[in-house]
Formats: structure tokens, C-alpha cells, sequence
């Protein structure tokens, strides 16, 4: 698998809107030079990414940027997160790698071998990870530079069912969680978002997945950057694992846009 697209893309929304949505998952592709590394089959690298993809979501934000009042900013990996996972630490601060999901994946959604344990990292850090955030950190800087403030709202999905490599899987799995950070997250933006996704189903906060994206320049240092990650339960709007979105896609967009157009003000 090659790519046919720029490794991420940040794509324009009005001149006076301090919103990006960023999504980092959604994306399929593998680079021949990464695929190589990886020990497993090709059918079982695509069970793997019917998995591990937040498959739609670029759909899902590109049709709520369609439907906002004032367009929002989008920024979208175009890569697989099999190659890097940008919102990961690149070092031991992130607590994945108990897991073997640092910043490179070593391990899969069901704890098989991905790559070998003797992978040395650095080399897709180098490649991958820190240009991709060197660009998110210039995209957010310019949104500042424009309005003053940014809010990044972060586009994921999840599973209905825990996967294996899940370390708090134990709580609820509403129909959307919304990722909070206690330096990032205000109150007025998790109100926002609750009565946003008020039609989609059970919302509820941190569980099972918790916190959101900042680009690490701005990461509890600047006030002005806030951030919301918000996951959508996959079979509320596709099949799953990794199959075709459906009619349930229309109600998260509409109540995105809705909180792309609260907090744009």
C-alpha cells in the first residue's frame, strides 16, 4: 500500500474562525518503506485496520464543516496511525506502551506482534511523527495569530465492544465520549458539547477513553489553545469492525457543526 495523498492536510475553513478539527485516525494508508516492517499478513494487516481505524471520521468532519455556520479549519492524517499515532507522547510519558502503542505501534488491538519488540522507533519519530506535529503546532499557532484563541476539537471513534489493548475499559461506553483535559477543557466547552451531541444518544465524559490533543508547544502552557476530544461509538453509525458508514453518520455531523458553531461565537 503507497499513499495517493499528502501525509496530512490542513484544510482551510474562514479567515475568522478559531476552529480546527483534527482527525488523526482515519486513514488507511501504509507507505511501502513502513508496510515492511510490520510482520504481519495482508489479511491480517486489514483485520488489524478495520480495528484500529477511526474509519468515516474524516467524512464525518468534512460533511460538520459543510453544515457550520462559520467553516472551520480541518487537519487530516492521511496516513494510517499503524505508521505513527500523532497524539501520542514520543517517550515514556505515554502510558500506551505498556501496551506496545507508544508513538509506534508494536502490538496490535489484540496484543499480537505488530513489529518486531526490538523495533527501534526513531527512525518513523523522525519521519512521520515530528513533521506532522511541527505542522499542527503551525496550524494552531496560526488560528492564534488570527482570532487570538483555538480550539481544537479532536474526531475519533470507538468500538462498541473493548478491544484487548484497552487499558480502562471497564466504564461506560455511551453513544459519545467526550475527551476532557483539566488545563485545556473549560466549563463552557464541555456544556457546549453536551448540549450539542444532546440528540445522538447517551453522552458521557472520559470513559472509556479520556483527555485530548495539544500540540506538545502549547500542552498545559497556553490558555488560549482549548481542546475537546469527542469519539462517536462506531455501531452507531457504520458496521462494524471497519465496514460502511450508514444513515447514523448525519446525526453526529449535525451535532458537531452545532459545536463547531457554539464555540466559534
Amino acid at each position: 500500500m503507497t499513499p495517493a495523498a499528502p501525509p496530512f492536510e490542513f484544510l482551510p475553513g474562514a479567515a475568522h474562525s478559531p476552529v480546527i478539527l483534527h482527525v488523526p485516525h482515519s486513514a488507511r494508508e501504509i507507505p511501502a518503506e513502513v508496510r515492511s516492517g510490520i510482520v504481519l499478513d495482508d489479511a491480517a494487516l486489514e483485520r488489524e485496520l478495520d480495528h484500529i481505524t477511526d474509519a468515516h471520521t474524516a467524512e464525518l468532519a468534512e460533511e460538520a464543516a459543510r453544515r457550520s455556520a462559520v467553516t472551520p479549519w480541518r487537519f487530516v492524517n492521511r496516513l494510517s496511525r499503524l505508521v505513527v499515532d500523532p497524539e501520542r507522547f514520543p517517550d515514556e510519558r505515554e502510558e500506551m506502551l505498556s501496551v506496545g502503542m507508544g508513538a509506534v505501534y508494536t502490538r496490535t488491538t489484540h496484543r499480537d506482534a505488530l513489529r518486531p519488540a526490538d523495533t527501534d522507533p526513531e527512525p518513523l519519530i523522525d519521519r512521520w511523527f515530528w513533521p506532522y506535529a511541527q505542522a499542527m503546532t503551525e496550524a494552531v499557532a496560526d488560528r492564534l495569530a488570527a482570532t487570538g484563541r483555538a480550539v481544537i476539537i479532536d474526531v475519533h471513534s470507538y468500538p462498541s465492544a473493548p478491544l484487548p489493548y484497552e487499558l480502562h475499559a471497564e466504564g461506560p461506553r455511551p453513544a459519545v465520549c467526550l475527551g476532557t483535559d483539566s488545563f485545556h477543557t473549560p466549563p463552557e466547552l464541555r456544556a457546549a458539547a453536551r448540549e450539542a451531541f444532546v440528540g445522538c444518544g447517551e453522552t458521557g465524559f472520559d470513559s472509556p477513553f479520556s483527555g485530548t490533543y495539544v500540540p506538545l508547544e502549547f500542552y498545559s502552557r497556553d490558555p488560549r489553545v482549548s481542546a475537546l476530544m469527542v469519539e462517536i461509538r462506531r455501531d452507531t453509525y457504520m458496521t462494524e469492525p471497519g465496514g460502511p458508514a450508514g444513515p447514523g453518520l448525519a446525526p453526529p455531523a449535525s451535532a458537531l457543526a452545532a459545536l463547531v458553531d457554539a464555540v466559534t461565537g
